[in-house]
């Protein structure tokens, strides 16, 4: 009797597999920062407003570009946040969004394009670095989302700039004030005077002896 086993049970084990494997959790996409820009540069001071642009690349998971019952989360660090969300895809502008405050959603549809496609995201924010910022401030936290709101293992990317002083800044300003102030300053109280004034005043003063020798 042969003992290679029933060959209906291989092909349902298979089947099985390729079905479980069908249904399992979606991927989670791939973020890559790919650009940012900040005014003014950092480091960041406690107090002052900040502009920040962020671009990020959404990398294919799966069948499509981004699970379309997923979101994509995004936070700043900055207070009094104004949002501004463009998806570019295969390099034209397509669904865009504002939001105000610490947090901005973008619903996973959205994102949701073929593997075939480029699809990113340009994000402006525009806030104040809060007062009391002692460490480096978080400028753009992203993070994808489940179905149930809870975060997908790699799907997270931040962004953070470094925090100074407002009194360090100070000092700094300070010190770059004096030292572009010249070595030494011209005097008007020096002593002599300029060559074209002493021979003007030799002149005028021969001038004026040989005109009295000419009265006498």
């Amino acid at each position: 009797m042969s003992r290679e086993g029933n060959p209906f049970a291989r092909i349902l084990v298979l089947f099985l597999a390729v079905t479980i494997a069908g249904i399992g959790i979606p991927a989670a996409a791939t973020l890559v920062l790919t650009g940012q820009s900040f005014a003014p540069v950092p480091p960041l001071v406690p107090g002052d407003g900040e502009h920040a642009t962020i671009t990020v690349a959404v990398l294919p998971s799966g069948d499509t570009t981004f699970t379309q019952t997923h979101t994509l989360q995004m936070q700043t660090g900055l207070s009094d946040a104004r949002w501004d969300i463009q998806v570019i895809a295969n390099g034209r502008p397509a669904a865009q969004q504002s939001a105000f405050g610490t947090s901005a959603f973008v619903n996973g549809y959205l994102l949701s394009y073929p593997v075939t496609s480029d699809v990113s995201l340009a994000v402006t924010i525009n806030g104040t670095v809060p007062s009391g910022t002692v460490s480096d401030g978080t400028v753009l936290q992203v993070t994808e989302l489940d179905t149930s709101g809870q975060p997908v293992p790699g799907g997270t990317i931040l962004v953070t700039a470094p925090v100074v002083s407002p009194s360090a800044v100070q000092t700094e300003r300070l010190q770059e004030t004096r030292s572009t102030l010249p070595a030494t300053l011209p005097s008007s109280t020096r002593a002599g005077c300029p060559p074209a004034v002493c021979l003007g005043a030799i002149v005028a003063g021969m001038a004026l002896s040989g005109y009295a020798g000419m009265r006498r």
